[in-house]
């Protein structure tokens, strides 16, 4: 009988012995993922780099496919087992391209980890007018993993980790006007609707997904220092959220709070391999641990209610389809 987490049914913690300051090297520890092979998105830089990193000495297989190939390859250089192929996020024939690549290799896929992501950007959209963050932290997520679909069955026994973060809980998906064409931008409310659709499409796919042996996971990483993720964030918006001082210095208890990079990865490579989750999908994960439903009211640890409901799941994963123009149907 299929298990769903519609309305969070599932969603409390575990038991899984981990913290918020456990690393990636104790989640893998007496793991060998020898013959498994995974692609991580955004496996070049921040935690990216670290999961790919992680799985890769654990032994598995690990494609990273990146926009800039030189950069991939400086930041990938002497890690064994990493192959790097090209790819774009923002470009969904980029997408196709490289899916179909994998495909044709008859290579099956036992970890898709869709990390990649964007935030603090200015409005801008893609080829398709879907606003960017929107465009690669989510719908870039959704198209790659239809497009891999076959790869992902043929290994009968594959999971797919969708990156998403606390930020869902700036905002839910507003199905009225994703693209914000009819409203003000505003960049965190597109970044929160961007990781809520993490959130539900992981969720829908997992329930569709059992009967082929493939499970799915979104998490928050955590709030990590020393990536790339605030690159376009100008200093005033960092001073209006409190998280800098007048003189743009980040202040203690803020420091303090950040957990290191190999901490921030430590909830992707649990979701990716741990055994404690081989009966158990569609969660949304934090701190390496299924995380609680969060409080209405108030934004801090867990997951909100309106990113699990059943009714936007199904509803967000037609809206995906006829926005990336493909039938993605299980």
């Amino acid at each position: 009988m299929k298990q769903t987490n519609y309305q969070g049914a599932l969603q409390k913690p575990i038991g899984s012995g981990f913290s918020a300051i456990s690393s990636t090297d104790e989640v893998i520890q007496g793991m060998d993922l020898t013959g498994k092979v995974a692609i991580v998105t955004g496996g070049n830089t921040g935690i990216g780099l670290e999961t790919s990193k992680t799985l890769a000495h654990a032994g598995a297989s690990v494609i990273v496919p990146a926009r800039d190939l030189e950069k991939a390859r400086r930041n990938l250089d002497g890690i064994p087992n990493i192959e790097i192929h090209p790819m774009d996020l923002m470009n969904p024939d980029s997408i196709d391209a490289f899916a179909e690549s994998f495909i044709v290799s008859g290579s099956p896929l036992h970890l898709l980890i869709n990390n990649a992501g964007i935030m603090w950007v200015p409005i801008r959209v893609d080829s398709r007018g879907i606003e960017s963050q929107l465009a690669t932290n989510y719908l870039a997520q959704f198209q790659l993993t239809a497009r891999l679909w076959p790869a992902l069955i043929k290994a009968k026994g594959a999971r797919v980790v969708n990156v998403s973060s606390q930020g869902h809980q700036f905002g839910t998906f507003h199905f009225e006007d994703p693209n914000f064409k009819a409203r003000e931008y505003d960049t965190l409310q597109a970044y929160g609707q961007s990781k809520t659709a993490c959130n539900l499409f992981s969720m829908e796919l997992d329930k569709r997904a059992q009967p082929y042996g493939v499970r799915a996971y979104s998490l928050h990483p955590g709030s990590i220092g020393g990536t790339e993720l605030a690159r376009e964030a100008p200093l005033e918006l960092f001073q209006k959220m409190g998280f800098v001082d007048e003189q743009g210095m980040m202040k203690p208890e803020v420091l303090s709070s950040l957990k290191t990079i190999p901490q921030g990865a430590a909830t992707t490579v649990w979701c990716a391999t741990s055994p404690l989750l081989d009966g158990i999908g569609g969660v949304y994960c934090e701190d390496v641990e299924v995380a609680s439903i969060a409080h209405e009211s108030t934004m801090g640890p867990g997951v909100k209610s309106y990113s699990l409901n059943e009714v936007d799941a199904q509803r967000l994963w037609t809206w995906s389809e006829k926005a990336c123009g493909i039938s993605f149907s299980i």
